[in-house]
């Protein structure tokens, strides 16, 4: 849950993709999930 009121950084850093579409391992296809566990470890389902 994040709250209403929730501030983000500004300065965000491209952890995945940012190579345009495709289906190489640097590259998203049709991302529509993503998940962030207790250990900031990111899933991201495409």
């Amino acid at each position: 849950n994040i709250p209403a009121n929730a501030k983000w950084t500004q300065n965000g850093v491209t952890v995945a993709g940012g190579h345009g579409r495709g289906d190489a391992t640097n590259q998203f296809w049709r991302p529509l999930g993503l998940f962030v566990d207790d250990d900031q470890t990111v899933v991201i389902a495409d």
